[in-house]
Order: structure tokens, then C-alpha cells, then sequence
């Protein structure tokens, strides 16, 4: 299932299942939990893609904040996963 990685496909394959859903039972209950996981899969990408973003995003400040070194994108990264992952917390808190 994480096999796919374009939200496009999810949502063609999604549809793909609505539409072959019948009127044998098994058959339908299967289709709507491939449906179902499909969703799910497609939220946990755009949940990541979502936060990736923001990690870029919050890099890229501190990086112009500390004057736009070179060769310190990585450091940058990490402080500003840690800062979103900290605040996440706190926000679950």
C-alpha cells in the first residue's frame, strides 16, 4: 500500500474501488477497506509532505537568522525539526 507515493494515483485508485463496488457483500466490504486504506495512506503523505514544508520553511529562517552560512543546511534542519517536533508536543500536551 505505501507503495504508492503520487496522492493522484491514491485518489484514481480510491475512485477505482468506489466504483467496482458491487452488490456481492465480501466483495464490497473488501473494496471499501482498500478504499479506507487508501485514504489513510494518502493522509499519512500529505501529513508528511505538510510537514516537510515546514521544516523547510523554519530551516531556511534560522539559516537567514544566523546571516546565511554555507555548510550548515544540515544543522539548520535538525534545530528546526526539533523546534516543530517540540512544539508538537506541547501542542498534544
Amino acid at each position: 500500500m505505501d507503495q504508492i507515493e503520487d496522492p493522484q494515483e491514491l485518489k484514481r485508485k480510491i475512485e477505482r474501488a468506489n466504483l467496482l463496488a458491487s452488490d456481492d457483500q465480501t466483495t464490497y466490504q473488501r473494496l471499501v477497506q482498500f478504499a479506507d486504506e487508501l485514504k489513510q495512506s494518502l493522509q499519512r503523505r500529505l501529513t508528511a509532505r505538510r510537514s516537510n514544508e515546514a521544516i523547510k520553511k523554519r530551516a531556511r529562517e534560522l539559516w537567514e537568522d544566523n546571516g546565511c552560512p554555507s555548510d550548515r543546511d544540515l544543522e539548520f534542519w535538525l534545530r528546526a525539526e526539533e523546534e516543530l517536533q517540540e512544539a508538537e508536543e506541547i501542542s498534544d500536551a
